[in-house]
């Protein structure tokens, strides 16, 4: 539980550093630049432990892809809340498959024969 958190915590900083200034274009581009490096330094702060703690209790393929999924959901929250985007299909579409990922992502290994 902790690992998912910390990785939720991560990546709410990682896509306000990709993404926040986008609503900000009148901002010059090297300010952003360092801006976004400073938020992204507490992102690292986040992520990396995550990894470590969760690793073992997951393997690095499921830390990968489950951190892909909540990189998309938080993602999808802040792009329709801040950027005010609209959820097309195809979207929803895509979503589901990367969702159907994680379930054969954490589905047992077969038994050894």
């Amino acid at each position: 539980m902790r690992t998912i958190v910390l990785l939720i915590a991560s990546n709410l900083f990682m896509t306000i550093a990709w993404y926040g200034h986008l609503r900000h274009r009148d901002v010059a581009l090297w300010k952003v630049i360092l801006i976004s490096w400073g938020i992204a330094l507490l992102e690292y702060c986040l992520q990396v432990p995550a990894n470590r703690w969760g690793y073992g209790q997951f393997t690095a393929f499921q830390l990968k892809i489950l951190q892909e999924v909540i990189t998309l959901l938080v993602f999808g929250v802040f792009a329709v809340v801040y950027l005010h985007e609209p959820v097309r299909w195809n979207y929803a579409v895509a979503f589901v498959c990367i969702l159907a990922a994680v379930h054969f992502a954490f589905l047992p290994a077969p038994a050894k024969p």
